[in-house]
């Protein structure tokens, strides 16, 4: 599994590391069971605050991985007829949102 977060608080960040590998900064890679998956994800979601990340893991998918995200950012997963894509919402929006495009 890969998480990938921006703008996570130290916290999080000390709680990821605990269990997974930082490659690069906000990158953290493992490989658990879906349950501790979880459970570090759940982490994730309750500890994010401002920031955002997203999660990607080996699935038994047509596209062999499945991913979450958590927080907002330009991106959005969207399902397409069972298919896992990615919508991209212009800066724009984000703008009158008060955010910074990422």
């Amino acid at each position: 599994m890969v998480i990938v977060t921006t703008n996570a608080p130290p916290r999080l960040r000390g709680r990821l590391a605990v269990w997974l590998l930082e490659i690069r900064a906000g990158v953290y890679v493992g490989d658990y069971s879906a349950r501790t998956r979880e459970r570090i994800w759940n982490q994730v979601v309750e500890y994010i605050e401002d920031g955002d990340a997203v999660i990607a893991w080996k699935a038994t998918t047509d596209q062999g991985f499945a991913f979450a995200t958590v927080g907002r950012n330009r991106r959005t997963p969207v399902d397409f007829d069972g298919m896992t894509l990615v919508t991209f919402a212009p800066a724009e929006d984000m703008a009158q949102t008060g955010q910074k495009p990422r």
